[in-house]
């Protein structure tokens, strides 16, 4: 019987795969990086590039003759996925997370399944990301500006900054990453704004002007938002002063 991914689809996984392309970047510093032949633009891999991960050059993956494609059923475009499989290759999707131990669960399954290995990243995230801080204050996270777009509920971001006593805002909201607008989120009355440098490059020249008088923190968002061996310094990285 073949494994299924996230989404229960059978791949056929070849034991242990030797050409992987990588369209996920948060993924990507999971691969054993010796079997990695192709990743996006994004990914802090040196091998051959495909595009972005929304927009990857199919006939580029198909080219690097792939054994096995890693995609995200929200980073990735279905028809991307079909066209891979419809030319015989296999593709394991992965879910989008709503906490740190969904992800690491998640990723442990694959790396079990593919390669038959127990990082020990993998085992001190579990453990380290284990532990639920009390809440200390309520922020609202923006992921993208024109327009604004936040963190809504059921998020691994989400899920990180509330491990560390951060409440989310928008936790109640029916989106997961909803659009609203510059007068809502003020009227939202939160005592923190905490704004990433990916997806949208928010700096300290671009961001924090739009909330005055707010507490406004720049984060990486590397460390907020991928879930890999990155988790094992976001803790610290992320740990805003109260």
């Amino acid at each position: 019987m073949l494994p299924v991914d996230d989404l229960g689809e059978p791949v056929p996984i070849p034991d242990r795969p030797r050409r992987v392309v990588s369209l996920v970047p948060s993924l990507t510093e999971s691969v054993p990086e010796d079997s990695l032949v192709g990743v996006t633009d994004y990914c802090p891999v040196d091998t051959a590039r495909v595009g972005g991960s929304k927009y990857p050059d199919v006939d580029r993956v198909l080219a690097l003759e792939p054994d096995l494609v890693l995609a995200n059923v929200e980073e990735n475009r279905a028809e991307d996925v079909q066209r891979l499989r419809a030319n015989g290759i296999a593709v394991w999707v992965t879910a989008a997370p709503a906490t740190v131990p969904q992800a690491l669960a998640s990723i442990r399954r694959l790396l079990a399944t593919a390669w038959d290995v127990e990082p020990d990243w993998l085992v001190r995230s579990e453990e380290l990301w284990r532990h639920v801080e009390p809440v200390w204050t309520t922020a609202v996270v923006p992921v993208w500006r024109r327009p604004w777009v936040v963190l809504g509920r059921d998020t691994f971001a989400g899920d990180v900054l509330r491990r560390l006593g951060v409440a989310n805002a928008y936790a109640d909201d029916p989106e997961r990453y909803p659009r609203t607008s510059l007068e809502d989120i003020r009227a939202k009355g939160a005592e923190l704004v905490v704004l990433p440098d990916e997806p949208y490059a928010f700096s300290a020249d671009d961001g924090p002007e739009a909330f005055p008088g707010t507490r406004c923190e720049l984060v990486s968002g590397r460390h907020l938002t991928w879930y890999g061996p990155s988790l094992l310094e976001a803790r610290e990285v992320l740990r805003l002063r109260r």
